[in-house]
């Protein structure tokens, strides 16, 4: 399948290149970054996370792009939609998220590149898109709320990668139906 681009009126939601590898490795390794995920990244894991969205775009057509803002900086994270890998209540489903550098929070770039991934993936005829986090990402709950996407308590898990009694085992779950 052919890899789709994306653009919104500031940013570019594109497919991965090799130049991107270091700077996601830098934010792999930002304790702020991960601050919601089990831990940080060494050089190796995030070359394998990189590896791996770069492989989803070109089989897919569509992941979890590298996100860009032209004329200001080449890569800043990522935002795009790709199917759950794991199992759980709500699965099987294809989930939106991103993860940016700092330097680029509080822009409204997550919500505005999160905006154009829903908006591609419905047009492809998903029928639902789920995104996820744990309780206490209250940033990125925000995101979700700002996209229009609810919340249902009873569909909060815990996520099955993540011990029982772990900090971070329990997630909220928002849900967007194909308008």
């Amino acid at each position: 399948m052919r890899p789709v681009t994306l653009k919104t009126e500031r940013l570019i939601l594109r497919p991965w290149t090799e130049a991107d590898f270091a700077p996601f490795a830098a934010m792999s390794a930002d304790p702020r970054v991960m601050e919601h995920f089990p831990g940080t990244l060494s050089r190796a894991e995030s070359d394998n996370v990189a590896t791996i969205l770069k492989s989803d775009i070109e089989i897919m057509g569509y992941g979890f792009w590298a996100l860009e803002v032209p004329g200001i900086a080449p890569f800043i994270g990522f935002t795009g939609i790709r199917p759950v890998t794991f199992e759980a209540h709500f699965t099987p489903a294809v989930e939106i998220g991103w993860r940016l550098a700092p330097a680029h929070w509080g822009k409204g770039y997550a919500s505005e590149a999160a905006g154009a991934a829903l908006a591609h993936g419905f047009e492809a005829g998903l029928p639902e898109i789920v995104s996820f986090t744990v309780t206490g990402n209250l940033r990125s709950q925000a995101v979700m709320q700002r996209l229009g996407m609810t919340h249902d308590p009873k569909d909060d898990f815990d996520h099955p990668n993540l011990a029982p009694g772990h900090k971070l085992r329990r997630h909220v779950l928002y849900r967007m139906k194909r308008p």
